[in-house]
């Protein structure tokens, strides 16, 4: 028989800790964003869009959590597999939900599962990667 741990899931807790580390880092740089948290269903559990930043942050924020999600990956390693011949250049077609692949979204784990993602939309793709990365580093 084995024995199985449950693992914590992502929390509204958790979910306001992602949002709050993800905005100050972005605010250090000067950079307006969108944040989207995730649950491991891919259910929407928080989102905050800064006032200034532009209105396709928020889509482009959620889809970046998704694709991380989806693919348990960091968008920002995912980038090379769907250029024309890439393992992954039609996937975009092959789920119900598009997928994005630019850096940003980020999965989140707690004692190595995958229980959410976040995905931040605004500043350059390697900003919003680092304010992702930044942000999950705050939960542990």
């Amino acid at each position: 028989m084995t024995t199985r741990t449950a693992v914590t899931p992502l929390t509204s807790e958790d979910a306001e800790i992602l949002l709050t580390a993800a905005r100050r880092a972005a605010e250090a740089a000067g950079v307006t964003v969108s944040v989207t948290v995730l649950d491991a269903g891919g259910h929407l559990l928080a989102f905050r869009r800064d006032d200034r930043a532009v209105l396709i942050s928020g889509e482009t924020s959620t889809r970046k959590a998704y694709t991380a999600l989806q693919l348990n990956s960091p968008t920002a390693d995912l980038v090379d597999l769907v250029k024309p011949d890439g393992p992954f250049h039609s996937l975009t077609t092959a789920l119900d939900r598009p997928l994005l692949f630019i850096a940003g979204g980020v999965p989140v784990h707690r004692d190595g599962t995958l229980i959410g993602a976040i995905g931040v939309g605004g500043g350059a793709p390697e900003q919003d990667h680092t304010f992702a990365v930044t942000a999950t580093a705050a939960l542990a």
